[in-house]
């Protein structure tokens, strides 16, 4: 197994939406393993395939039931889906704010407000349907990788004056390490 370098804010590969993966193999499997290791090693509590530079639609997370993968990940939108929740207490317009962080903006953590529960479909590595889901950390770290997979990082769900100052803080960073 490997250990990969994070990708960190400023990387192109951060902001492009992933593609499906098309071949569920042992490349894939060798790659969900060194995810899980490079996410532990972090220390994280999940890692979308882009953070380590790979444009695939691929996460993995540990909300504390042990390491899951989660291949070409769907949010299910209740609402919009007609599908009944695997749940079963669910308050759509639930919503909660907590500081999160992000293994591609180390060191940094902001007020983010995301849908109190979140549920998600995608294949595991033996190609069969699973789903999670959740709230708390579960449905957060869902949220979150998804995200990821859409080129969208934790700095987008900013209000504007908060993401403003987060911009300038990262850059004011930059140029002191540089």
């Amino acid at each position: 197994m490997a250990i990969y370098p994070i990708r960190t804010f400023g990387d192109p590969v951060l902001r492009t939406s992933c593609a499906a993966v098309t071949e569920i193999d042992g490349k894939l499997a060798t790659l969900v393993a060194d995810m899980i290791e490079t996410m532990y090693d972090a220390p994280g509590v999940g890692l979308a395939a882009p953070q380590i530079g790979i444009g695939r639609r691929v996460v993995v997370f540990d909300a504390g039931f042990g390491p899951k993968e989660l291949i070409n990940p769907v949010l299910i939108d209740v609402a919009a889906s007609g599908e009944k929740p695997p749940v079963d207490e669910y308050d759509p317009d639930e919503w909660w704010l907590f500081d999160e962080g992000c293994l591609s903006v180390p060191g940094y953590f902001w007020p983010i407000e995301r849908p109190a529960w979140a549920w998600a479909k995608g294949l595991d590595l033996d190609g069969n349907e699973v789903e999670y889901a959740g709230d708390d950390l579960l449905g957060r770290v869902l949220q979150h990788e998804v995200d990821h997979l859409n080129g969208s990082l934790l700095i987008e769900r900013l209000d504007r004056a908060t993401k403003k100052q987060a911009l300038r803080d990262l850059r004011n960073d930059a140029l002191e390490l540089g």
